[in-house]
């Protein structure tokens, strides 16, 4: 049987193109995505982070360095560039990015254990890794080169945050031992009381809580004052 009439053309539909997901591992050095610039541009301040967080980048200034530097002051923190390494690390920031040497541990000024900043290394993979001298520095993040946004994001939030935390747990040590050291004073105010004045251990202690409260200083305070009195009369 032959065909009548004219034969419809099959039309062809197009599928719609899914937007490209972005998870940031195109942003290295150079390569940048002019599309993505004003996005980056306006890249609202990292959760967590004070209004006037300073920033200490004491790395060469190289693609790098460059590229870091402008990553940190596209998260709106005060950036500063600091180059040839300093004999001594700075005290007065916030956070501080420091390339890796070998001499980096006698640059450190603080007391290990009670850092000023927070402390991430660069390793800017000249050298082999060595992960002793890292161990020595002590830091609270490291940063491999090359670099991405999200990596230079995600050490420096994890540094603070790691920072922040020492800083709780030192206070907290602190508090202990005073504590402690209260408690000494006490014992040995105490100890004094009885053997001078014939009290009972409650009677002692209920009278250096009581020169206490009407002096309106603590306990060890009236039990250092009972201790030195002693050895000074003594």
């Amino acid at each position: 049987m032959q065909e009548t009439g004219t034969r419809r053309p099959v039309r062809e539909e197009q599928m719609p193109q899914m937007p490209r997901a972005d998870y940031g591992h195109d942003r290295w050095i150079g390569t940048q995505r002019p599309e993505n610039r004003a996005a980056a541009e306006e890249r609202p301040r990292q959760a967590g982070l004070p209004a006037e967080f300073t920033v200490a980048v004491i790395v060469e200034r190289d693609d790098h360095g460059e590229f870091l530097i402008r990553e940190l002051q596209r998260q709106r923190v005060t950036v500063r560039h600091i180059w040839p390494k300093p004999s001594q690390i700075p005290l007065q920031y916030d956070a501080i990015f420091c390339v890796l040497s070998d001499d980096l541990p006698q640059r450190i000024p603080w007391v290990p254990g009670e850092p000023s900043s927070a402390l991430i290394l660069v390793d800017d993979g000249k050298a082999p890794l060595n992960l002793k001298l890292i161990h020595n520095c002590a830091a609270h993040g490291l940063l491999h080169y090359p670099a991405t946004a999200r990596m230079i994001q995600s050490v420096l939030m994890m540094a603070r945050e790691h920072f922040q935390y020492e800083r709780r747990l030192r206070g907290r040590i602190d508090k202990l031992d005073e504590n402690l050291r209260t408690m000494r004073l006490v014992e040995r105010a105490k100890a004094l009381l009885i053997r001078l004045k014939n009290l009972s251990e409650e009677e002692a202690y209920n009278f250096l809580r009581k020169q206490a409260m009407e002096k309106r200083v603590t306990i060890g305070a009236v039990a250092a004052a009972v201790i030195d009195s002693h050895e000074l009369l003594s």
